[in-house]
């Protein structure tokens, strides 16, 4: 049914852009099959004016003329429905060039491809690189959880969706219902932000977390959409980012190169140990968790505790 009112609408754009005089119902009803179709006049009406609100929300200009013999036609003129020529200086045409670099790792890779393709199409000068200004730089953003491409739809649609999430801490994912704000990359994982509507609160899930498929739910959003979406910023504070204490840990040598990019003391033990003193916050337990038997925590208690029942949880999923 979609497919047919797609073609529908599409069979009455192009009648409407061909014409060089305004078409009125009867001759629109004669030249598209699916208003021939149409079991009756009021039948065929109703079709027409859903059709013709359609395209105008989708921002085609349609005009009503009356002719004289005071019959209403209608048509969309060239001029009205076309974009002003696109034009790029070399900055911008680079932008755009490390912008479709960034998706080669993703399903988002051809349509990236396919988008640059067609800004050449409409006046992309072929003597600029869209790579050549910044060549050495080779951007990525990799994204191999399944769950990204339809949570990005459902975020730009603003539709509800269920999936199951399996906590750091839980031996079992539990289902979720979640309204999708935003998608954010921090550290090479992807991250969504948005309302969970089972515990009334905004919440930022991992999407490497997700487990089995992203279901989309009817219905609006019975939170509001905040301006500003910090996934970044909330993941950091999870993270320890923003910790005022200090806890001390065993790393394996030649292991953990981020938590040493972080520690404040770095002490050599020996038999392939380091001793590390790093920033203590909430969350700090989950990323240690991360790095597997490579990592010891020795103080605080508290600290170490959290990381021993986040690692059962796990041996025994």
């Amino acid at each position: 049914m979609a497919i047919a009112k797609a073609e529908r609408l599409m069979n009455l754009a192009l009648c409407l852009l061909g014409t060089r005089r305004p078409l009125s119902k009867r001759e629109l009803r004669e030249s598209i099959e699916a208003y021939l179709e149409a079991g009756s006049d009021d039948s065929f009406n109703r079709m027409f004016e859903r059709d013709k609100d359609d395209l105008r929300e989708l921002g085609l200009v349609i005009e009503t003329v009356d002719n004289l013999d005071g019959e209403v036609g209608y048509l969309a003129r060239r001029d009205s429905n076309s974009l002003p020529p696109i034009t790029l200086d070399a900055e911008e045409a680079a932008a755009l060039g490390l912008a479709a670099k960034v998706w080669q790792q993703a399903r988002l890779a051809g349509a990236a491809s396919g988008a640059l393709q067609k800004l050449r199409a409409a006046g992309l000068p072929e003597d600029v690189d869209p790579y050549e200004a910044h060549g050495a730089l080779e951007p990525r953003i990799p994204v191999h959880e399944a769950a990204f491409e339809p949570l990005m739809l459902a975020c730009r649609d603003r539709r509800p969706v269920v999936f199951d999430y399996r906590k750091a801490t839980a031996a079992h994912p539990e289902p979720r219902h979640v309204e999708p704000w935003a998608l954010e990359c921090w550290r090479g994982h992807w991250y969504l932000a948005g309302w969970d509507r089972d515990r009334g609160a905004e919440r930022v899930f991992r999407l490497s977390r997700i487990t089995g498929k992203v279901r989309s739910r009817s219905g609006r959003f019975t939170a509001e959409v905040p301006d500003v979406v910090t996934v970044r910023e909330t993941v950091a504070s999870w993270a320890g980012e923003t910790a005022d204490r200090s806890a001390l840990i065993r790393l394996r040598s030649g292991a953990g190169y981020p938590l040493r990019a972080k520690a404040g003391a770095v002490r050599e033990l020996g038999d392939g140990w380091d001793e590390l003193e790093i920033p203590y916050g909430h969350g700090l337990d989950a990323w240690l968790v991360e790095f597997g038997p490579d990592v010891v925590v020795l103080e605080p208690a508290e600290l170490r505790a959290d990381v021993v029942d986040r690692l059962r949880a796990v041996a025994k999923g």
